[in-house]
């Protein structure tokens, strides 16, 4: 280590005192107050062990793995943890005070609305050597009046799937903030070699809302009585076979950019396992690929059906609750809300229309075509936000069920059990949570596979012409590992050791990844994606309007 100087003698006066660092059992003296990675590096004497023992500290002091965006999904999970339990957007939903339930009457109050009842004959009292205590019934033309309360947070204690539903929609919301905050930092820092940790966020959303979708469709497959399990697979096969007829249609006519995303993945795909010594004529062929696609729209189309139908009717009896002709309006709105978003990606009608309509003689584009995908992707959030705020009227006008029942019992002759009569009111508020995820589930996954379809697909929230739009990975034989290449190293300069030889493979192989799964193929992926599940969702709707006020009318 060499002679260690008296720093207070006058001949070291106005030197800096050396700070003292620790690695291990080795204590450092450094002339200059610098990190102990760096000062360490300095020492050329240094054992190999120690050297090899400090680069991984210089390099994370350069550049962090997620860095701000590590931070701020900390920050999230905390709040989820410790914040939302007490101030949910689930609860605020349901608990502000502009939904009314109907509460179910008591037996003694339904025992003084029919009066004393007559006295049942002896051979009803008795069977079999005992006495047989009938069940309480009332006229079915009683006149009843249904009394109306706010939910507050103790009556969402009783409702079914309210853990779900809070669950789902809070955790949304944590999601949708991490987005925002990330494509804020990723606008004003325009960080490189980072990982958009807002997909992982997006990603669990997604899963999290095909989870609650399987679970309630499951629940309809129990029931033995009523028809739903042979709807769903009825819609489930119809779905399958739409699917299948929507990928052959040519891009032509539905711009969904399916084609040239494959074909980029597969040639890409392809040239990396070259690269890696595997011959290969690529990792899925296209029949394949569409036949799982198709398999996977069948899905969403079982899951969304009944989520459609229960709009459809919900639909219905809000026009007939509100008056107002805007309110009406925006329910109109709301629900061709997914027709809108189908007709966006249908080129003869939309796309072309705009990009190059017939004005006189000269052709003149109203925008671009980059233009158009942002103002694509602007026209689908605002539709799920339209959706939301039209939430509260939905939920209303099933609500309104309770009374809508009881109108209709009364146009019926004969007695009903005082306990079924309680039953049909108190089930309506008992499966709020449950209508209330088959609204919001369709809306969460359509607002967060648009997310993903503009940060995966490399679009960008500008509607007006830009120089610097990003631009997609063109896939060539010198990208195949990456975008950077990596220079070898020479074996008379550095010494690789075994661990820096599989960082460095590691790294060439997630950089050859990168380059696979390119942007074409998510743009043509979550494009049709949104678009499938809008059609499903407009499809099962219109059905449940015909049969609502066609078939049951009838």
């Amino acid at each position: 280590m060499g002679r260690l100087e008296d720093y207070s003698s006058p001949q070291c006066r106005g030197r800096k005192e050396p700070q003292v660092h620790r690695l291990g059992s080795f204590v450092m003296l450094t002339p200059y107050p610098k990190s102990a990675a760096s000062s360490i590096a300095r020492h050329k004497h240094l054992p190999e062990n120690l050297r090899e023992v400090v680069a991984p500290l210089r390099q994370t002091g350069k550049r962090a793995l997620f860095g701000v965006q590590l931070v701020v999904t900390m920050v999230m999970t905390s709040v989820i943890q410790k914040i939302l339990p007490h101030y949910s957007f689930a609860r605020w939903l349901l608990c502000s005070g502009s939904l009314r339930w109907y509460q179910h009457p008591t037996e003694d109050e339904l025992r003084n609305l029919a009066g004393k009842q007559k006295g049942q004959k002896k051979k009803d009292r008795k069977y079999n050597g005992h006495i047989d205590n009938k069940p309480l019934t009332v006229p079915k033309d009683i006149d009843l009046q249904l009394e109306t309360k706010c939910i507050t947070e103790v009556d969402t204690l009783a409702l079914y799937y309210f853990p779900e539903f809070q669950w789902l929609v809070d955790f949304t919301v944590a999601a949708t903030a991490v987005y925002l905050i990330t494509e804020l930092y990723y606008s004003v820092a325009q960080p490189s070699g980072e990982m958009n940790i807002s997909v992982v966020w997006c990603l669990l959303v997604l899963a999290f809302v095909i989870k609650i979708l399987f679970s309630l469709t499951a629940h309809y497959f129990k029931l033995e009585e009523g028809g739903e399990r042979s709807l769903c697979i009825t819609f489930a096969f119809f779905f399958f076979v739409k699917a299948m007829i929507i990928l052959i249609v040519t891009e032509n006519y539905l711009e969904f950019g399916l084609e040239t995303g494959f074909a980029n993945f597969s040639d890409s795909a392809q040239q990396f396992l070259e690269h890696q010594g595997l011959e290969s004529q690529g990792p899925i062929s296209k029949l394949t690929f569409k036949l799982i696609l198709a398999l996977l729209c069948s899905l969403i189309g079982a899951f969304l059906t009944f989520p459609g139908l229960r709009l459809a009717q919900m639909h219905l009896d809000a026009l007939n609750l509100t008056t107002a002709k805007f309110t009406q309006t925006l329910l109109y709105i709301n629900f061709l809300s997914p027709l809108i978003m189908v007709l966006l990606w249908v080129k003869p009608i939309t796309k072309d229309y705009i990009l190059n309509p017939t004005l006189g003689k000269e052709s003149v584009p109203l925008m671009s075509e980059q233009t158009y995908d942002s103002l694509r992707l602007w026209v689908i959030i605002l539709m799920c936000v339209l959706r939301l705020v039209m939430m509260r009227h939905h939920l209303q006008a099933y609500l309104n069920l309770a009374q809508k029942g009881v109108d209709q019992m009364k146009k019926e002759a004969g007695r009903i059990s005082t306990v079924d009569l309680q039953k049909m009111i108190a089930r309506v508020f008992y499966y709020l949570c449950v209508i209330a995820l088959q609204y919001a589930a369709p809306l969460v996954m359509l607002l967060h596979t648009t997310l993903l379809l503009k940060t995966l697909g490399g679009y960008s929230w500008w509607v007006y012409p830009e120089e610097d739009l990003p631009c997609l990975h063109e896939i060539n034989s010198d990208s195949v590992i990456g975008t950077e290449q990596i220079a070898p190293l020479k074996p008379d300069t550095v010494v690789e050791t075994g661990a820096r030889a599989s960082v460095a493979q590691l790294s060439m192989a997630l950089g050859g990844l990168r380059t696979v799964f390119s942007p074409l193929l998510f743009r043509g992926l979550f494009s049709f994606f949104t678009w499938w599940i809008a059609a499903c969702l407009f499809s099962t709707s219109l059905f449940g309007l015909f049969y609502h006020q066609y078939l049951m009318a009838a």
